[in-house]
């Protein structure tokens, strides 16, 4: 049985060492066709891992002795910290022995390895950071949060096209429907780039652009792939998550603000936590940056082993569906 092998970076983030090495422990322990290479400060790695029972033949350490962190330049960073953890990972999967990469550590770094180390599928302009995010009905794709703040209106029919490729393959959603993000629904809404966009959308005969989206609409769900580039689609991101953290303090404050309201949540304890789940980002993952040589997956700085395990995890339908090769034949049937 052939593994997907995942190079996770286990110095990146506020929470390294320890919960990076526990969430790739847990997805190892979920999946046994993951093979997780731990790339790192080698002793710190086996601190760690002397806590946990696992499968020997499915976790590799990979000793590195830099760390890069979230302040430094990072085109500087990668091109000097070449003994890095997360140049080291990214290496893995330029050389072929990794799949996957796997970081919590800095976005900066993390983009500009991605194009640099590992490298663009042929036919990729702008590979774009796109992460799911929860809706009222099932997940949708935000294609991009975060990569490309000077978008072409090319690039965003390639973010489309990506974006099909990955949700009908990865999610299972069939032909997904395709938005932009706009100011209102009409045609002659927005900015001269989401307005030449939309136009080059709505001749594309190999997706399903359905026009224009509200961020307000979003949360509905009635669209799987949200079209933007990245300043607009993480202002969407934050607020999301800002909004989403902020309603659940005040969910948790009023069923505790006295005897009556506790008793209620007593009672609903067990539904309102499944129903909050789904409002959970870190239970789908990181963020993939899509249309690279391999798959790189950047999850938040903050990330604890749970969002971890689920990043590793996603890595595995991901190789097992050959998404990069998916997407090099979408964006050359033109």
């Amino acid at each position: 049985m052939a593994k997907t092998i995942v190079a996770v970076d286990c110095m990146g983030g506020d929470n390294a060492p320890g919960e990076i090495v526990k969430g790739a422990i847990l997805a190892a322990n979920k999946n046994k066709k993951i093979l997780v290479k731990l790339v790192g400060i080698e002793d710190a790695i086996k601190a760690e891992l002397a806590q946990y029972t696992y499968d020997e033949a499915q976790v590799e350490i990979v000793p590195a002795t830099e760390v890069i962190e979230t302040a430094e330049p990072p085109v500087i960073a990668i091109r000097t910290k070449t003994d890095s953890s997360l140049v080291k990972a990214m290496k893995l999967v330029k050389e072929g022995e990794a799949h996957a990469v796997v970081t919590a550590g800095s976005t900066g770094a993390t983009l500009v390895g991605g194009q640099l180390l590992v490298g663009r599928i042929p036919g990729v302009k702008r590979p774009p950071l796109a992460p799911l995010i929860p809706t009222n009905k099932k997940p949708a794709l935000l294609i991009d949060c975060g990569a490309n703040v000077d978008a072409k209106p090319q690039n965003l029919v390639q973010f489309a096209k990506i974006g099909s490729v990955y949700m009908e393959n990865v999610i299972g959603v069939k032909n997904p429907r395709v938005a932009i993000v706009n100011i209102g629904a009409e045609e002659e809404k927005g900015n001269a780039l989401v307005k030449e966009a939309y136009g080059l959308l709505s001749i594309e005969n190999d997706i399903n652009f359905v026009g224009n989206v509200e961020a307000r609409d979003i949360p509905n769900g009635d669209v799987d792939v949200i079209v933007c580039e990245a300043f607009v689609g993480n202002v969407i991101l934050k607020l999301y998550e800002g909004v989403g953290a902020v309603l659940l303090k005040k969910v948790k404050s009023a069923l505790m603000s006295n005897i009556k309201t506790k008793v209620g949540a007593l009672l609903i304890k067990s539904k309102l936590k499944e129903t909050l789940k789904d409002f959970q980002l870190e239970q789908y993952g990181g963020a993939p940056l899509l249309g690279l040589n391999g798959l790189v997956v950047k999850t938040h700085g903050s990330s604890k082993a749970n969002e971890i395990k689920n990043s590793v995890l996603q890595c595995v339908r991901f190789n097992e569906m050959e998404i990069n090769k998916k997407i090099q034949e979408k964006l050359s049937d033109n």
